[in-house]
């Protein structure tokens, strides 16, 4: 819960520091902050989904002779698949548009930046390359709108799941 209440700018310095003295400061490093980041929000949301689900699914599951595994594959699975594909979406949204981490995490070298890094840098101190800059941000902005559009229906099954008790 403390992953959730916690806003990630307060962490940003002192997870940046820890990061130069483990000399992660390159993809993988940034990786591997994505992926902590991102399992409070996925935790909280699987807990509560899963909670909603009824339990008497898994019980005949297990009277029909499904081991746990087996349960988990046929039954449980199948009825997560809307949390899994919003917290995809949700998760590809925010590592695609995300600045602040990405600077401070691979900021000594232009080699290992990522893409928003990169339109940072069309504006100079004297000019601005509208021209560049613009293509650049409709060409960023087009394979997260198709993943968006594609996966719109699968968030709004996910958030709506559970919210009325039949």
């Amino acid at each position: 819960m403390m992953g959730l209440f916690v806003p990630s700018q307060v962490v940003l310095l002192p997870v940046t520091k820890m990061m130069s003295k483990l000399n992660m400061l390159n993809h993988a490093g940034l990786i591997i902050l994505y992926v902590a980041f991102s399992l409070t929000q996925g935790v909280f949301l699987f807990v509560n989904y899963i909670r909603g689900l009824p339990y008497e699914i898994e019980e005949s599951a297990q009277i029909d002779g499904c081991s746990v595994f087996q349960t988990y594959v046929k039954i449980v699975l199948p009825l997560v698949k809307p949390m899994i594909s919003t917290l995809l979406i949700m998760d590809t949204l925010w590592i695609w548009n995300d600045f602040m981490l990405p600077l401070l995490i691979l900021n000594r070298s232009q080699a290992i930046w990522t893409l928003p890094l990169f339109q940072y840098n069309f504006k100079t101190e004297y000019s601005f390359n509208y021209t560049m800059a613009f293509t650049a941000y409709l060409l960023a902005m087009l394979p997260m709108l198709i993943i968006y559009c594609m996966g719109q229906k699968y968030i709004v099954k996910g958030l709506t799941a559970g919210s009325v008790k039949g």
